[in-house]
C-alpha cells in the first residue's frame, strides 16, 4: 500500500503552531511514502517565510513535492517584483517545487494554476494557461499506463461546494481534458476546507480532492490534511482533522475503493 499525505495552505507567517506540530507528529509516527503540498506555503512570499517553510518540509524526513500558490508570489503592493521577478525568493524550497516522485502505482503530475496578473480584479483566483495544460497532458501521456494519475494544483479547477471559491479560469475545460487524458484525481488547496467530489467527464469519473489548512485562517473546518491510501489500482481518501474541542475533529472517510478505469490498464 502507498500512503500519501496531502497538505495545503500552511501559510508560514500566519501558520498555526499547534497544527504544524500535529502534522509533523503524524508524519513521524506513520511515515507516509510522500507529502504532496498543494501551495500557499507562505503568507506574503518573503524570504523568511520560505526559509521557515522549507526547513519545516525538510524536517519531515519523507519525499516532498510542492506546488506554488497565489500567496507564494509577491503581493499586489510589490507590483514590480510580482510581474518581473515573482520567483526570486524561492531559493529555500526550489528543489521541492514540482519535484518528481518515484512512487509505485501512482504518478503525480503538476499543474500550475497561479498567475502573476489577470484581466480581472482578483488575481488570487485560479487560471489554467494553455501552456500549463499542455505540459500536464504531455506528462500524463508519458506516464506508465497501469498507474493512477493524480494531478496536483493549487486552485480547485471547479468549485467543490466550500465556503471559499477558486473561480478558476479555464478550469472546467482543463478538467475535461485531464479526464479524457486519463487523470484519476485532481488534488488542490486554496479554499481551506477539505472536500472530495466525483465529477463525470467524457464517460469517466475524476475526483476533485481538496485539502484543508494548517494555518490560523480556518473557515468551516478545523486544521486538516488528507491521507490518500493506494492499493491494487484503487485509492481512498481520508480527511484528517486536528483533535481538539470541536465536534468535527477526527477522521472522515471521504471516498473508498475508487478503482482505476480498467480500459486504461
Amino acid at each position: 500500500m502507498i500512503r500519501l499525505f496531502h497538505v495545503s495552505d500552511v501559510h508560514f507567517g500566519a501558520e498555526d503552531p499547534d497544527a504544524i506540530a500535529w502534522f509533523g507528529e503524524r508524519v513521524a509516527a506513520e511515515r507516509p511514502d510522500a507529502v504532496i503540498m498543494t501551495g500557499d506555503l507562505t503568507m506574503r512570499a518573503t524570504r523568511g517565510e520560505f526559509q521557515r517553510g522549507g526547513d519545516w518540509l525538510r524536517s519531515l524526513g519523507v519525499p516532498v513535492t510542492l506546488e506554488v500558490g497565489n500567496h507564494d508570489i509577491p503581493y499586489y503592493w510589490d507590483p514590480f517584483r510580482r510581474l518581473l521577478a515573482p520567483y526570486q525568493r524561492y531559493a529555500a524550497v526550489e528543489k521541492m517545487i514540482e519535484r518528481e516522485l518515484d512512487l509505485p502505482g501512482v504518478t503525480i503530475v503538476p499543474l500550475k494554476t497561479t498567475a502573476r496578473a489577470q484581466w480581472r480584479w482578483n488575481w488570487s483566483k485560479g487560471r489554467v494557461s494553455a501552456g500549463s495544460l499542455r505540459k500536464a497532458l504531455a506528462m500524463i501521456a508519458a506516464a506508465p499506463k497501469d498507474r493512477l494519475i493524480f494531478v496536483a494544483a493549487h486552485h480547485p479547477l471547479i468549485e467543490g461546494g466550500t465556503k471559499g471559491t477558486a473561480s478558476t479560469r479555464h478550469g472546467d475545460s482543463a478538467l475535461t481534458a485531464l479526464a479524457e487524458a486519463g487523470a484519476d484525481a485532481v488534488m488542490s488547496g486554496h479554499v481551506h476546507d477539505p472536500f472530495d467530489v466525483p465529477v463525470e467527464r467524457s464517460g469517466r469519473t475524476i475526483r476533485m480532492i481538496g485539502a484543508g489548512t494548517l494555518s490560523k485562517r480556518v473557515r468551516n473546518s478545523p486544521p486538516a490534511f488528507n491521507e490518500i491510501r493506494i492499493r491494487n489500482g484503487a485509492f481512498e481518501t481520508i480527511a484528517r482533522t486536528m483533535p481538539g474541542d470541536t465536534a468535527s475533529a477526527g477522521e472522515t472517510v471521504r471516498v473508498t475503493d475508487v478503482a482505476k478505469d480498467p480500459a486504461r490498464a
